[in-house]
């Protein structure tokens, strides 16, 4: 199993808007990529891990496929409307990440 994982750093001046995040973004995300995509998840930050620290990220998705080639072949063909769609609810630039889930 892969793991595509996207994060978004908080810091002064970052917003995040979760709604539309899980409510449309994701949505799409799926309707693109269809059944390759097997589960997907998606974290709010609340903290940091001392009590009433900031949380590094604002929020992470996580999308889950069987393989590499099946990350590629669904997502790819469709990365620019995917991308484009960032401005609607955030100015945060993502960090990806690509795993193999061992556990």
């Amino acid at each position: 199993m892969i793991k595509v994982s996207v994060f978004y750093a908080n810091g002064e001046g970052k917003h995040f808007d979760i709604g539309y995040y899980c409510e449309k973004h994701m949505t799409l995300v799926q309707r693109l990529c269809g059944p390759a995509v097997k589960k997907m998840a998606v974290e709010q930050g609340m903290s940091g891990m001392a009590p009433g620290s900031a949380a590094p990220f604002l929020a992470m998705g996580h999308l889950y496929f069987e393989t590499l080639d099946a990350f590629q072949s669904s997502f790819g063909p469709h990365l620019n409307e995917i991308v484009s769609d960032l401005p609607n609810y955030t100015n945060i630039e993502p960090s990806i990440q690509i795993s193999e889930v061992k556990m």
